[in-house]
């Protein structure tokens, strides 16, 4: 029972210091760790928009990655596009891994923070892109060497980085997805 008590005490201090710093305008984190430190209102535009440059980065290089390979190898467009949103989760979270581990981190430590950052980011991203795709009349019959295929792919990734930049900007504000990689660098 005793230490029922020590933990009831220690945790009613923790949450009045936490409203104490909320009142002065400070971090509206909970006091977890540095990656709080833009608060919900501090994170800019811009700031979201670089990650989601960072993410739209490692999804275009693997989806276009994956679309050259199933096309070589002559794959229709159903396992073209599991590769290549395969190898754009892989070279999204490759981006911030090899980032984070840059500035000292252990592997396991570091794949942490990668998924961390960069999940909800590249599911929105990839689901978007590839649905523009989807809905291109011809995209996804499109060859390489076809203007379409590229028109397409830029007007889906453009779609995708407009659609995806609100949502980092939200989670970048909650301490969450790209603001854990903040601490890193």
């Amino acid at each position: 029972m005793q230490h029922d008590a020590h933990a009831h005490h220690d945790h009613s201090a923790a949450h009045e210091q936490h409203q104490h710093h909320g009142e002065h305008g400070g971090h509206h984190g909970h006091g977890h760790g540095r990656h709080h430190e833009h608060g919900h209102g501090g994170v800019s535009w811009a700031m979201a928009a670089k990650a989601t440059l960072h993410c739209l980065t490692g999804c275009a290089i693997g989806e276009v990655l994956g679309m050259i390979i199933g096309t070589a190898l002559g794959w229709g467009n159903a396992p073209t596009m599991v590769l290549a949103i395969a190898l754009a989760f892989f070279f999204g979270y490759s981006l911030t891994l090899w980032a984070v581990m840059r500035a000292g981190v252990g592997l396991k430590a570091a794949i942490g923070v990668a998924l961390a950052a960069d999940t909800l980011s590249i599911t929105v991203m990839e689901v978007v892109d590839n649905g523009v795709l989807l809905l291109v009349p011809g995209a996804m019959d499109a060859h390489l060497s076809d203007a379409l295929f590229w028109g397409a792919l830029a007007f889906a990734f453009l779609v995708a980085f407009l659609i995806t930049t609100p949502v980092n900007k939200w989670m970048i504000g909650r301490g969450k997805g790209h603001a854990v990689v903040h601490q890193y660098h």
